[in-house]
């Protein structure tokens, strides 16, 4: 009949899997035979909105473009800029303004990414569904769901928005992707207590997931934003994807340049001012001072290097999302990892099967290196793969196909294929009669057969259920009665190997010339198969290498404690079985204790979405970097939040993937130790062209501020300083930044992520190398005095002296325990190539005209080289031989 309801609110239900399915339909006021109404669907849809889970606007063009310019070292370039503009120096302004242009080209094409991790979301929901509305049940797109809607399932559907089971047979739904759950989750309509956990809740199907087994009918009781699904959303939105350390540190540094160049020319306007120097005069040095004081190519160069960490983790099968994360994942100092699809291979596989006859462990790596099984004249052994074949709804064609079905049921047809027994075969020997589907309260399933010796009943199901049907158990001298001594040894071998982590099936069989009225009485206990998702082989190295690089790896996993310790233990995570193991449901408790119960956990399980987000901000909080790995929908928001998201790109979701910074084409978890390799090797090279650039740009800002306090003609012009920087900032820093690393950077313990980029030791260098850079360019201005070079000839004699210092200043970037001739600088042939193209355009405009017009120097005499060679080389031999002699005081405290 049609239900007319008044005119109230109505709201989603909080617990619906506590409410009985009788008192929930009176709630959401509808009739489970009629469906509600055409008028009443668009009231509450009027009311709930669209079964939608909200869209994040992706990033529009002009405010990333805007973004750009938002910087430090911009402002002060652009002052620069418009004060050369102000005062007619148009070539200066035009070249300041071009390096800015260039490099918000660079910025915005890297960034113009927009976040796709709620797009993602709703691509799950996007299905039909079939519902009952005004007593006829027909098909709806999902969207068009609203909270009271009765919704009729079958096996493959997809589950389009959160609902609670009214009727249900024989149900199981794949939760993988929201739970972690890696074997399919059967279901009921039984009423759970309010603090069941989201995969305890039988009782209940969630937007997101999909039924993999029988039939059922449910009311909807939570659409769009309000499903477990859309609280994920949420959670993806609320998840901070912060600054990375490179970026924090780069923004640092960028201050710490400006305010030491802001106050520098302050110093200098003042000491002209009170001196009645010029205005223009005052201007000029102003801008001479911020050109030399600021890197230009900093950010240029800094970006190719890390777009080039992205080139070479792309050979290696890690795809990139964001630039920074690159730099990132050489600072990790903790990774939580998913179970399911990380560490294991998301399919469940025989790893033991046990009879009267014995044990027979064995594993299996995957389906094409399979080993098989010798049989042999073990009777018992045989009869067990042949049940497990027969009793079976799955299909598999061979071993290296990934087969259609429940997963459990896949896993044994593959084993009884390595024991020579196809599934194919058997039935023309022993064709179905009848099928007796997986009953939820018996927990057992059967088939019936004929053959040559009559009537043959395979059942398989719940270890506890087959043993207590069971009335006989087959052994060596045929089959004996089951009492309860035998009986309790059997359910206690049960209970050990699920202590291993296995689940447990039990098989049986009947046989007779009739076919029995009931399949599940008076059988003959056979034996029992353990399933296990099997750890990935290249696993337990991988974490050895994380470990031996001082990374802790950590399991965070929606499965149970038992199977996620047998995991830990199989991939080196624990050394013991009584490993310290933190259980979901007292991650809270245990996060108000402070973070020091943080260092004593190797292992979380049955976690939930929520708490996997708290785990990485509490590791961050406590001052960690932290990399999260994850495949499922249920991962998202810890992806998004964590320092470096890793998502799976094989067995991943699209909202893992899309929340992710990192991607790993090949699911394998080494791939993140050779990207964490890579990524310390960037920062190093980072930190060493920062060194260069750094140094070099001292040396610039140390020859003008000396010329300007002395009232000195600038021996270096701002439009010469800028070619300066473009031409020997780029591309030997560049050079650099293509350094392959040292073989042993995985030996070294991560860096601390409050460790700036440049610390004492690396300011110091500074300072030493800029001091003999300068040096070696007034050097050159002594000498051309003293050889009675005109004004012109005595700028570019400074001008290329300076140069070309910078230029040999490079091999000044070698560690300090590198030898002198062989060492990682004079191995990268990026280098060379980098040196001889600059040289080249150092040569040239001298002898150029509009080149040496606007950078207003003159063409070289022989004298005039002697003097930029002689003084260029000087600030290298004496660096190497300060170094050299450091390496030998140092061995010898040794």
């Amino acid at each position: 009949m049609v239900m007319n309801f008044v005119d109230r609110p109505i709201t989603q239900p909080e617990n619906p899997h506590a409410v009985p399915a009788e008192r929930l339909t009176e709630v959401l006021r509808v009739s489970a035979d009629y469906g509600l109404s055409t008028e009443e669907v668009d009231r509450r849809r009027r009311a709930f909105g669209l079964n939608e889970i909200a869209e994040r606007r992706p990033a529009e063009w002009f405010p990333l473009l805007l973004h750009q310019f938002m910087s430090p070292v911009v402002y002060l370039l652009a002052a620069a800029a418009t004060l050369a503009f102000c005062f007619n120096e148009l070539e200066e302004g035009g070249a300041i303004a071009a390096v800015l242009v260039v490099n918000a080209a660079i910025g915005f094409f890297t960034e113009l990414k927009a976040t796709r991790s709620i797009e993602a979301l709703r691509a799950l929901g996007t299905h039909t569904a079939r519902v009952r509305r005004n007593g006829i049940v027909r098909l709806v797109p999902s969207e068009d769901l609203v909270p009271g809607d009765i919704v009729i399932f079958e096996a493959g559907d997809a589950v389009p928005a959160d609902i609670r089971l009214i009727e249900a047979s024989r149900v199981a739904a794949n939760e993988s992707t929201l739970t972690g759950e890696s074997v399919p989750v059967e279901k009921d309509v039984q009423t759970l207590a309010q603090s069941a956990r989201l995969s305890e809740r039988q009782s209940m199907l969630f937007k997101g997931t999909a039924i993999t087994r029988g039939s059922a009918t449910g009311v909807v009781t939570a659409t769009g934003p309000g499903t477990e699904l859309g609280k994920i959303s949420r959670l993806v939105v609320e998840a901070d994807a912060g600054s990375s350390p490179l970026e924090r540190n780069l923004t640092l540094l960028s201050k710490q340049l400006v305010g030491a160049t802001l106050a520098l020319a302050s110093l200098i306007a003042a000491l002209g001012i009170i001196a009645g120097k010029d205005e223009l005069l005052i201007v000029e040095s102003a801008i001479a001072l911020a050109v030399a004081a600021i890197p230009e190519g900093l950010p240029i160069v800094a970006t190719l290097a890390l777009a080039r960490g992205m080139w070479r983790m792309a050979r290696q099968n890690a795809l990139i999302e964001r630039l920074s994360a690159v730099e990132t994942l050489g600072a990790t100092t903790v990774i939580l990892t998913d179970k399911t699809g990380t560490l294991t291979e998301n399919k469940m596989a025989a790893r033991c099967l046990c009879t009267t006859e014995g044990e027979f462990d064995f594993e299996t790596e995957n389906a094409v290196e399979a080993l098989p099984i010798e049989v042999g004249a073990n009777r018992q052994l045989a009869l067990l793969l042949k049940l497990a074949v027969l009793c079976n709804d799955a299909d598999l064609e061979c071993l290296d196909a990934t087969g259609t079905g429940d997963p459990m049921e896949i896993a044994l047809l593959r084993v009884g294929l390595q024991g020579g027994f196809e599934r194919a075969a058997l039935l023309l020997e022993h064709p179905v009669l009848h099928k007796h589907s997986f009953d939820p309260a018996k927990k057992m399933m059967a088939t019936i057969h004929s053959g040559k010796a009559g009537i043959l009943v395979a059942v398989k199901g719940a270890p506890e259920a087959v043993i207590h049907s069971a009335a006989y158990v087959s052994g060596d001298a045929g089959e004996i009665a089951l009492d309860e001594k035998e009986r309790s040894a059997w359910l206690s071998y049960v209970n050990h190997l699920a202590c291993r982590g296995l689940r447990v099936l039990a098989c049986a069989v009947r046989q007779g010339p009739e076919e029995p009225a009931d399949p599940f009485k008076q059988l003959v206990l056979i034996g029992l198969i353990g399933l296990e998702d099997p750890v990935r082989a290249d696993v337990p190295q991988a974490i050895h290498e994380c470990q031996n690089a001082g990374i802790r790896v950590i399991m965070v996993t929606g499965d149970h404690a038992a199977t996620a310790k047998s995991i830990g233990r199989a991939v080196g995570l624990s050394k013991s079985p009584a490993a310290s193991t933190v259980e979901g449901k007292t991650i809270d408790e245990m996060l108000k204790t402070g973070h020091p119960a943080l260092r004593d956990v190797s292992i979380f399980a049955r976690v939930d979405p929520s708490e996997k987000l708290a785990l990485v901000r509490a590791y961050q909080s406590a001052g960690e970097t932290v990399a999260m790995t994850g495949d499922g929908v249920n991962d998202a928001p810890a992806l998004r939040q964590a320092d470096i998201g890793v998502a799976m790109g094989l067995r991943g979701t699209d909202v893992a993937r899309e929340a992710s910074a990192m991607i790993l084409l090949d699911d394998a978890f080494p791939t993140i130790v050779r990207a964490i390799r890579e990524g310390r090797i960037i920062f190093s090279n980072i930190r060493r062209l920062i060194k260069y650039l750094l140094s070099c740009n001292l040396s610039e800002l140390i020859v003008v501020g000396i010329a300007v306090a002395g009232s000195l003609p600038l021996p270096l012009l701002p439009l010469q300083i800028l070619y300066l920087n473009l031409v020997t900032d780029v591309f030997p820093a560049f050079a650099l930044a293509m350094g392959e690393g040292n073989e042993g950077i995985l030996d070294e313990p991560p860096r601390d992520p409050k460790e700036p980029i440049l610390g004492r030791a690396q300011w110091i260098a500074i300072v030493m190398h800029g001091a003999t850079l300068s040096a070696a360019t007034f050097a050159a201005l002594v000498v051309a005095r003293v050889l009675a070079f005109d004004q012109h000839a005595t700028v570019t004699s400074t001008f290329l002296t300076l140069a070309f210092s910078q230029l040999w200043h490079a091999f000044n970037m070698r560690s300090l325990t590198d030898g002198v001739i062989l060492n990682e600088i004079t191995r990268n042939r990026w280098l060379w190539a980098a040196l001889a193209l600059c040289a080249v355009l150092l040569a040239v405009p001298p002898y150029f005209g509009p080149a040496a017009d606007l950078l207003q120097l003159v063409p070289l005499t022989a004298n005039m080289w002697l003097v930029v060679l002689v003084s260029s080389i000087f600030p290298l031999v004496a660096t190497q031989i300060v170094m050299v002699t450091a390496r030998l005081l140092d061995t010898n405290r040794r």
